[in-house]
Order: C-alpha cells, then sequence, then structure tokens
C-alpha cells in the first residue's frame, strides 16, 4: 500500500465524532472531519484493559461504592471524554454517576474543577453489558499535559468483576462498600483504600486543533512501564510509581520539547504475547487480536511503535521465527490496511534475567537474533526503531548494559526507558491528513 494512499484512508478514521455514544470495542470508528480547520478527539492517555477481577467489595444496593481513578493525560485541552470498559466482566454494570476534576494531592481535587460527566446526549447514568465499553459526552474541563486527572465512580448495586488494567504504575483510590456517592468529594476523605490497578477507565480523549495526531506505543511490560522485580514479582526500583517514567512518557516530552503535535498513548500490558493469549487473564488477550481494540479504537492515531514478542520467546519458549515473522507481517498490514503507518521495534536481550531468563531466554537468543535481523532489513514497516541496539551490553549483546538494567535484568531503570525514548526518530511521526503535505507535523 503507498503512502498516499495511506495518508487517504486517514481522512476516513483519524478523528472520531464530538458527539458521545455507547459503543462496543469492536464498532468504535472514527469519522471524517470537515476539513482541515476543525478541531477533532484526540487521545491523550490509555490503559488497555486486560481481564477482570472480582470487586474490591461487594456493593451494597442503595449504598455502592465509588472509585476514584487518576490519569494523567498527555496532552491537555478544554474539552475532554471518557472511555469507560466492561470488556471482561462476567455481568452489566451500572455507572450510576461519574465526575472528572483535577488532582492536589491524593485523592483530592480541586474544588473548582469538579464536573459532571453524562452519557448518550445528557444522562447521568448508563448501563454497560458485558463485552462493551461506554464513550462518554464531552466534559467542559481544562488540564494541562501531565496534570493528572481524576475520574471518580459510583456504582449503585453489586459491581461483580472489575474489567481494568492490571498495571497502572500510578495510585488510583476507592472507598468500602456501602458508604454511598462520593464522587464530588473534594477532600478525598471517604476514599481509604489505594490500588495501583485501572478499574473500568481505559481512554481518555481531548479536543485538539486539526493538526494534532497520536502515536499509539503498542506492546508488553517494557511499554507498559514495569520496572525490576524480585522473583516474588515485587518492584525493586523506589519511586516509580506516580512519576510517569514509561518510555512513552519520557518519549512525549521529547516531543512537547521539540514542539511537535503528536500525543504518544500507551497500549502496553505486562506479560503480554504477539501470537496468543498470556498464561493468565492478566497478561491480556495476544496482541494481535486486540489490535482493534487497542489500538484502532483510538482517536486520532496514525501511527503505532509495535514493540512485542519477547514473551513468545520466554513465558515459555514456543515461538519459532517463522511464526514471530509471520505475526509481525499479519500486524503490520493490519495497520496499514486502516491506514495508519507503522514503526517496528527490535527485542531486548534478557539471557541474564532473573526468573524466565535462565529457563527460557538463553536458548531463545538466536531466535531473538534472527527475528532482530529481519526487523532491521524488512520494508514491511515504516521504519526500524533497534530497542536492542540501544540498550544492549557492548561487551555482552545477550544482556542488557548493566547501566540501564533493573533488578531483574529484563526490564529497563527509569534511566533506560529514557534512553529508549531517545531512540525513537521522532521525525517518522508525520502527522495525520492535516500535515501530512507540508510536513509541519515533523
Amino acid at each position: 500500500m503507498s503512502r498516499d494512499f495511506r495518508y487517504g484512508l486517514l481522512a476516513a478514521i483519524c478523528v472520531s465524532a464530538l458527539a458521545g455514544t455507547s459503543v462496543t470495542a469492536s464498532a468504535w470508528a472514527g469519522v471524517p472531519i470537515a476539513g482541515c480547520g476543525a478541531r477533532h478527539w484526540v487521545s491523550t492517555w490509555s490503559a488497555s484493559p486486560t481481564d477482570a477481577v472480582e470487586a474490591t467489595g461487594s456493593a451494597i444496593p442503595g449504598g455502592g461504592q465509588t472509585y476514584r481513578v487518576v490519569v494523567t493525560p498527555h496532552r491537555g485541552g478544554d474539552s475532554a471524554r471518557i472511555r469507560l470498559s466492561n470488556r471482561f466482566g462476567s455481568e452489566p454494570v451500572t455507572f450510576t454517576r461519574v465526575t472528572v476534576g483535577r488532582q492536589t494531592q491524593g485523592a483530592a481535587i480541586a474544588p473548582d474543577s469538579v464536573h459532571p460527566v453524562t452519557f448518550d446526549g445528557g444522562n447521568a447514568s448508563t448501563t454497560a453489558a458485558p463485552g462493551s465499553d461506554i464513550l462518554t459526552d464531552p466534559v467542559p474541563i481544562t488540564v494541562e499535559g501531565f496534570e493528572p486527572l481524576t475520574i471518580s465512580i459510583h456504582i449503585d448495586g453489586r459491581v461483580g468483576r472489575v474489567t481494568g488494567h492490571a498495571s497502572g504504575n500510578a495510585t488510583s483510590y476507592y472507598t468500602p462498600s456501602g458508604v454511598g456517592d462520593h464522587t464530588s468529594d473534594t477532600a478525598g476523605g471517604a476514599f481509604s483504600h489505594t490500588i495501583t490497578r485501572v478499574p473500568f477507565v481505559s481512554q481518555v480523549d481531548m479536543l485538539a486543533p486539526a493538526g494534532v495526531a497520536t502515536v499509539v506505543a503498542f506492546g508488553d511490560s517494557a511499554t507498559d512501564g514495569h520496572v525490576g522485580a524480585d522473583f516474588l514479582g515485587n518492584p525493586r526500583v523506589d519511586g516509580v510509581v506516580d512519576q510517569n517514567v514509561r518510555y512513552p512518557d519520557f518519549l512525549q516530552r521529547r516531543l512537547d520539547e521539540a514542539g511537535g503535535e503528536v500525543v504518544v498513548t500507551n497500549a502496553g500490558i505486562g506479560g503480554n504475547r504477539l501470537l496468543s493469549d498470556g498464561m493468565v487473564p492478566a497478561l491480556g488477550r495476544a496482541g494481535e487480536s486486540r489490535i482493534e481494540a487497542d489500538v484502532l479504537a483510538q482517536s486520532g492515531v496514525t501511527d503505532v511503535i509495535v514493540w512485542i514478542g519477547m514473551n513468545d520467546l520466554g513465558m515459555p519458549i514456543g515461538a519459532s521465527y517463522e511464526q514471530l515473522v509471520a505475526g509481525y507481517t499479519r500486524v503490520v498490514d493490519r495497520l496499514h490496511d486502516a491506514g495508519l503507518r507503522a514503526h517496528l521495534g527490535t527485542m531486548m536481550p534478557a539471557s541474564n534475567s532473573l526468573v524466565a531468563g535462565l529457563a527460557s531466554f538463553p536458548p531463545a537468543d538466536p531466535v531473538r537474533i534472527r527475528v532482530n535481523t529481519w526487523i532491521r532489513t524488512q520494508r514491511l514497516s515504516d521504519s526500524v526503531i533497534d530497542f536492542d541496539a540501544a540498550v544492549r551490553d557492548p561487551n555482552n549483546p545477550s544482556i542488557i548494559d548493566p547501566e540501564y538494567a533493573s533488578a531483574d535484568n529484563l526490564h529497563p531503570t527509569p534511566e533506560g526507558y529514557r534512553l529508549i525514548a531517545d531512540t525513537v526518530d521522532i521525525a517518522e511521526f508525520v502527522g495525520n491528513e492535516c500535515t501530512a503535505g507540508n510536513g509541519s507535523g515533523r
């Protein structure tokens, strides 16, 4: 598919309608904008749902439970809309009241920033069927890029199983069951419990000028922002939670410093595999199968960084060179068919990693090296990002440079993630159809 043809397709898919609506993940598609002078929706934050877990408490009819989810949009604006997910829920979930506000500290929010959220053109509540996502109406709230935003969700009745993102690397809050609706509370005292899982909220969009476009970082734990862990999986790097030190965060800061009109969102899932579902639900559905919901459903998307495959090699051993190449080819073709640009990343070394490494990555390393050679030389993707070359030990290319390796030798430190973000050629992000012809997206 030619670049000109792909840009033609972008006019029909890269932006979404201004009015909110209730949709399923597979049906959420953009509509054309009336010329390049119009504002449009772009995704500014995302967390791919991975599974559903039992609610933190069984909500009591008439009392209920309130969640206060804290997200950090990569771009600000004056109008937002939110995607709530019941994708993996076992029963319908009724969101009886939802508000947004700007976080001040902990669960507290700025009193003048609380705004009610409505659905389907003004309804205060809505019900999400199992397997569905809900898109809110636009909300008039002003927020800056990297300014934490709270989304408070009250559910009156039994919650059942809560769809969410397993590892948010950010603190959110919730009340005990049966204490009523606290979505408008500004002090935050009722939110006595904390969680780093991301319940219900999967995406935040902001209205943006015509030239702004979204890049989706699609991958596994290295994209999700996981850091070193011990054998029990406990993080060993202090100060990571709430610090926004994932590689997409660093990449966004680079783009902002360069004055670009590009927003980076995160579609990484820890433990995710390209070719098959995770060994447990929290590791997500196979990368190939979630492209529609986690990439194509994002608003204003024009480019996708595809960096996944390590877990196909090491959790457990199984994927061959031929299988991975075929999987990458299918993903790139799917993105191109949707009119998007695909940027394929090489796999980092991990032969000395603590848990999976000693048992599986050393034998699989020849496959990794061979696949990386194919990635570097193939011409299917629009560009190649050599993450492997950026972080490997110059004296032992089968391991991460100790300067950038975290405790498990599988994931980088925050400084390693910064280096990874610096490896991306931001000139490859040419923007949407409003910028493609004049190079201003660069």
